[in-house]
């Protein structure tokens, strides 16, 4: 009986503390936010008209020169990235990644100035934040189902349906009139849990992170400097953002909660615990402030931390202001992966045409063939024969399992993909890699508004050219 009231006071005590903390910060002063408006530049006008015939441009190449090619040989089933409309005309998405009770849903509420509102994330001390959150522009202010945003072809989220519906109940929405909304997504994530296995959040929590990395322009990792422990989810994490090093950006958050000299500890303990973790010459840009709209704590390096804040948005202008020219490019480099899984696919059709013999067993022969590659020079006949870096070919393990749901039979030769009017499948891609898009980059980069080339106005009706075609 004592044991229970012992148990009752010190939760009446823990309630009137949080009560009291939380009536403090309700009435410390508010930062002055006039300085996120001017670094990104939200009162100055965009060039919608430039800007949508580039998208429309865009769009135009990626049709009618990539996508045929990645439904010829079924790219989509290697890499499982399907683009869409939505994806191509889609806003730069920054990510918000990190343990739980670092402030990232703060941080959010700060830089859209969503504090006290009645749409501001819900913050807290305890792991608040159970859904992925999407806040994006809209006309005015409500929350979208995550079904609603699968279902919607017009967005960049449809492919988010192979996850299940009980992540779909764990995606959530928020449309919001705002300046910086019209030019940026964020997504707000779920915090790492270190002591919780991702099976118990009912969906695959890794692999649907590993999709919005793979979309993301900015990442942000935030740490608090009390909570640096590094722990299984956070590594799994870490090796998902393999190869993603350049967008990545460490936040350590709640900088002013620590005086001077173990701020600078922490700071060296972070890069510590980071470094078996990302594997680059160059680490990550790492800011070191407190986002969340309420002043400093007195007595901490407060110029110090409004700088690194201003840095921090021109980092996040800098993404806004290149998104179409990184678009392009992000566009061009899935063209060249396309290009280089046609070819491996066209050279495994090929050695299974030149090793067949009447008496031959199919099977057999193909299965040598997908299990030893090298024997029958597959990729190096690649590298030989076509301007294609070593560093570009993807595994080959990953074409065990591709030809393990793909017959060999159902692809056809390049030699034979092309048409008088449609010209060649690999021509059109080649000529979308190394002058389409930079053409479009250049006009882009000059100032110049991207319009239909002669040959595309006139039609200019050559005869396709096909190297592959034996004579």
């Amino acid at each position: 009986m004592k044991g229970a009231l012992s148990i009752c006071c010190l939760l009446s005590l823990l309630l009137l503390q949080a009560a009291t903390e939380e009536e403090d910060v309700s009435t410390e002063p508010l930062r002055d936010r006039s300085h996120i408006d001017e670094t990104l530049r939200l009162a100055t006008e965009e060039k919608s008209n430039d800007y949508a015939a580039a998208l429309q441009k865009l769009r135009k190449i990626y049709h009618s020169s990539i996508k045929p090619m990645e439904q010829a040989y079924k790219y989509n089933e290697l890499r499982q990235h399907e683009i869409s409309d939505g994806e191509i005309t889609s806003k730069p998405m920054v990510l918000f990644l990190g343990p739980w009770s670092v402030g990232k849903s703060s941080m959010v509420n700060y830089l859209l100035g969503l504090h006290e509102s009645q749409y501001q994330l819900y913050t807290g001390a305890e792991p608040t934040t159970s859904e992925f959150t999407v806040i994006m522009h809209g006309e005015k202010i409500r929350s979208v189902e995550g079904i609603v945003m699968a279902a919607d072809s017009s967005r960049s989220f449809s492919p988010l349906e192979k996850f299940g519906q009980n992540f779909l109940e764990k995606l959530i929405g928020i449309e919001m009139p705002h300046k910086l909304l019209e030019r940026v997504t964020f997504v707000d994530t779920p915090g790492i849990i270190e002591n919780r296995k991702q099976q118990e959040r009912g969906y695959p929590f890794n692999d649907v992170c590993q999709w919005f990395i793979d979309r993301a322009d900015l990442i942000f990792v935030v740490f608090d400097p009390t909570k640096l422990d590094v722990g299984m989810e956070l590594e799994m994490l870490f090796r998902q953002l393999k190869g993603r090093e350049s967008q990545i950006r460490i936040i350590l958050n709640k900088a002013d909660h620590l005086a001077t000299q173990d701020l600078m500890r922490v700071y060296g303990a972070l890069f510590w615990s980071l470094a078996p973790l990302i594997n680059v010459t160059e680490p990550p840009r790492v800011y070191v402030s407190s986002f969340w709209p309420y002043d400093y704590a007195p007595d901490t390096s407060r110029e110090l931390f409004k700088r690194e804040e201003i840095s921090l948005l021109e980092d996040l202008n800098q993404v806004i202001e290149n998104r179409l020219e990184n678009k392009i490019a992000f566009i061009r480099q899935h063209a060249i992966r396309v290009r280089i899984h046609s070819l491996l696919v066209d050279r495994y059709v090929q050695t299974f045409k030149d090793k067949m013999s009447f008496f031959s067993d199919p099977e057999l022969v193909f299965k040598e063939i997908v299990d030893e590659p090298d024997k029958f020079f597959i990729f190096k006949s690649i590298l030989a024969k076509t301007n294609v870096s070593k560093f570009d070919l993807p595994n080959r393990d990953a074409y065990r399992d591709f030809f393990g749901i793909n017959a060999i039979t159902s692809f056809k030769p390049l030699s034979t993909q092309c048409s008088y009017i449609g010209g060649c499948l690999l021509d059109k891609i080649e000529k979308a890699i190394t002058n389409e898009l930079p053409a479009l980059l250049s006009s882009i980069n000059s100032g110049k508004q991207p319009g239909l080339s002669s040959c595309e106005a006139t039609g200019c009706g050559e005869k396709p050219k096909n190297r592959y075609r034996k004579n």
